[in-house]
């Protein structure tokens, strides 16, 4: 990894949140850090007593002008840019039949495209130099599902995949790639800044996506990750000699995962057969 006192950290969604707690820990830490949020003013507190080495920039990270731009602007500032952390992003309640054309493109604008298109942004930079770590906040809903989160299951699930996919295409460039997936953390993300639904309501779907929107909404403020903790273990990770690819953080993360791989393994197995029947029979 590159020397505390010489990398730069460019963060997004760093008006609350995990967003919040990683640029506040990454200062700490003692790098130069890029804070962004859609307003700058929301993150100036953060950069204060850190002059010189914070720089908070305004950027929506759904507007491709506004990245460009801030990268630009970033790498005009600090000389370069070694470690991106995609956090920007939202959730959206509604049963698959229940959700709206334009509310559901807009999230896969915010949580897959807007972060794709930051990593193509970074990418030159980190391939000239050989050096750089990409992080992508996903999600436990982008390993599992519940019903209810279809929409936000389908932005992360290819969040997953494209930062699995990168990680294979950038290693032997010295490039990491780092997907998080934070379990339930105690911040705004279940609130109503964070979490939308859609307006339409389905009586049929009351018991399986109607349960889930309601236990999703009176779970806010009673979740058990801490924001500090979870971000300390993302910086760990892209600190460490072999970073991880995929990183679970919060204990019910990873316990909904094994629950889930214990399951499919079971399903698996009891239809082994069927899938090897599928498979052209030798001809003697």
């Amino acid at each position: 990894m590159i020397p505390k006192n010489e990398a730069v950290w460019f963060i997004t969604g760093c008006s609350r949140g995990l967003g919040r707690a990683i640029a506040r820990e990454v200062l700490k830490a003692g790098y130069r850090t890029v804070i962004t949020a859609r307003q700058s003013a929301d993150t100036a507190d953060l950069i204060e007593g850190h002059a010189g080495r914070a720089l908070a920039l305004g950027l929506d990270v759904t507007d491709k002008a506004q990245i460009d731009a801030a990268v630009t602007a970033a790498i005009a500032h600090f000389g370069r840019l070694d470690v991106l952390v995609n956090n920007a992003g939202y959730g959206y309640l509604a049963a698959i039949e229940e959700g709206e054309d334009i509310e559901a493109r807009a999230l896969f604008e915010a949580d897959l495209f807007g972060p794709l298109d930051l990593i193509k942004a970074v990418l030159p930079g980190m391939r000239a130099r050989r050096q750089g770590h990409i992080v992508n906040i996903t999600s436990i809903g982008g390993l599992i599902t519940f019903p209810a989160v279809g929409y936000y299951h389908m932005a992360k699930f290819a969040l997953e995949a494209l930062s699995d996919t990168l990680a294979k295409e950038l290693a032997p460039l010295n490039i990491g790639v780092t997907a998080v997936a934070p379990g339930a953390f105690r911040t705004e993300f279940r609130g109503p800044a964070s979490m939308k639904q859609s307006a339409i309501i389905l009586e049929d779907y009351a018991e399986t996506a109607g349960k889930v929107r309601a236990g999703t909404l009176a779970g806010h403020g009673k979740q058990a990750g801490d924001p500090a903790r979870g971000a300390r273990a993302i910086i760990k990770a892209v600190e460490a000699d072999r970073p991880p690819v995929h990183l679970l953080i919060g204990g019910d993360a990873l316990d909904q995962y094994r629950q889930r791989m214990e399951s499919l393994d079971q399903e698996l197995k009891a239809w082994e057969a069927v899938t090897r029947s599928t498979d052209l029979q030798d001809i003697a």
